[in-house]
């Protein structure tokens, strides 16, 4: 299974949501993320990287724009917000049977669901936000190991 995380420019949420399902270790989870309209090459933000060592989540990023490749890839395509998920099935219609948010592939989906995009914030709020994210993700693992 390939799950492909996404957000806006790939440096805050998808990349931290790519390292804690990363280091869970589940058996044949191949994980990735991109952005919709990220830069190519930037490091994950200072504060991601931070709140990512203080839980000892190993990491390694280099941002990504979003591609064709990527998405035929990927099993599930698990976009940070409603608009993000707008952006890809507009380019990208084909891809509309296996792209959710996150929060709805959680069963989670509620008006304003969006992950809080934590950019520019100190590092509380992208503490918020990767709490945010692993409870969501650890309330997926399930559905990936089938």
């Amino acid at each position: 299974m390939n799950i492909l995380f996404v957000c806006t420019g790939n440096t805050c949420r998808s990349p931290m949501a790519e390292a804690i399902l990363k280091n869970m270790n589940l058996p044949g989870v191949e994980v990735k993320s991109a952005g919709v309209y990220a830069m190519e090459g930037q490091e994950a933000s200072y504060q991601a990287k931070l709140v990512m060592d203080e839980h000892s989540i190993k990491h390694n990023h280099f941002s990504r724009q979003i591609n064709e490749q990527d998405l035929k890839w990927a099993t599930y395509i698990l976009t940070m917000t409603e608009s993000h998920k707008s952006a890809l099935l507009i380019n990208y219609p084909d891809a509309a049977g296996k792209t959710f948010t996150l929060k709805e592939f959680a069963g989670k989906d509620k008006k304003g669901s969006d992950i809080v995009d934590p950019f520019g914030g100190s590092a509380d709020i992208y503490r918020e936000t990767f709490s945010e994210l692993q409870a969501v993700i650890k309330s997926i693992v399930h559905r990936l190991q089938k």
